[in-house]
């Protein structure tokens, strides 16, 4: 594997920076992770931190050094996540839960498969257009929302999440992939700070145009200038795929040829949260995820 990666956060208007970002990789596999802790819940930073431990410490365990199968890693490690923090609440004694969106993409074998959870988001732009965008889990982007119309999705609160992690109810999560890569494609994960002050053809057009390195801190500065003081935090984690060879300014460029089977690298820091007692539940895990899949198989077979 060869990429460009950039990220960036910053605190916005907000007291805290509740937003948390972070990639691993092995030889042959990456996962690039983005979490939003949500604000009218307590310690939403510890969600979303917790969010990242538990999903980059699976990985470690599992990508040895690929993972035999990227979405039933993606599942599985989303519901661990999410038990985690149930389980965090439980042990402080909380009365409400801490919650949190997350954005994960998997690249491996030269394609790239996603899942999300919430409302941040994961843009594809190629040769300069816009391939895909993840769809939120709010009210205003539910299906008969998109149908009635912009004017009236307007005065819908866009911010109304329907799931999220560690909500007492079980999350619901799509998963997509594997999509094929090509050369110079660029991905995006952000969280709502940016993409609610910035237009598609804004991120895409930026996105394109320049190295990640320059694109990721354009992007992110012009959606706190547009946010003013009380914006929210903006966090943006940008990858181009297969870059050419030429040096880009502050881009971490990583090329994965020469490197041990056994080779695993991070940035996601901090003490890696035990996740034993979810690891010896995995049937009830699996269970879960039978069950959010059968409501999501039934949602789609009454659309249909």
């Amino acid at each position: 594997m060869k990429f460009s990666v950039f990220q960036l956060s910053r605190k916005g208007g907000r007291k805290n920076n509740e937003d948390r970002m972070g990639y691993c990789h092995t030889k042959k596999s990456a996962i690039f992770l983005l979490a939003d802790g949500m604000g009218g819940h307590p310690q939403g930073e510890v969600a979303a931190e917790l969010t990242l431990q538990v999903m980059a410490g699976l990985f470690q365990e599992d990508a040895k050094p690929e993972l035999p199968d990227v979405g039933a890693f993606l599942t599985r490690a989303v519901m661990v996540a999410h038990r985690q923090i149930l389980r965090h609440a439980a042990q402080k004694s909380m009365p409400d839960t801490p919650r949190t969106t997350i954005v994960a993409a998997v690249v491996q074998d030269g394609a790239v498969s996603w899942i999300h959870c919430g409302d941040s988001r994961l843009y594809l732009v190629r040769d300069g257009e816009l391939l895909v965008r993840t769809r939120d889990h709010s009210f205003a982007e539910r299906p008969h929302a998109v149908a009635i119309g912009a004017k009236v999705r307007r005065r819908l609160n866009r911010n109304v999440l329907f799931t999220c992690l560690g909500s007492p109810s079980k999350p619901m999560f799509e998963f997509t992939g594997p999509l094929d890569l090509q050369q110079g494609d660029r991905l995006l994960l952000c969280s709502d700070g940016l993409w609610s002050h910035l237009s598609e053809d804004d991120i895409a057009v930026r996105l394109s145009q320049m190295p990640v390195s320059q694109a990721i801190p354009e992007l992110v500065e012009a959606a706190l200038l547009k946010a003013g003081e009380r914006g929210d935090n903006v966090t943006a984690l940008g990858l181009e795929w297969e870059t050419p060879n030429e040096v880009q300014l502050a881009a971490q460029q990583i090329s994965t040829d020469s490197l041990r089977p056994d080779f695993f690298a991070s940035t996601v820091y901090g003490d890696m949260h035990d996740t034993s007692a979810d690891e010896l539940d995995d049937a009830a895990i699996d269970r879960s995820v039978a069950e959010v899949n059968a409501v999501i198989r039934q949602t789609s077979a009454k659309k249909n």
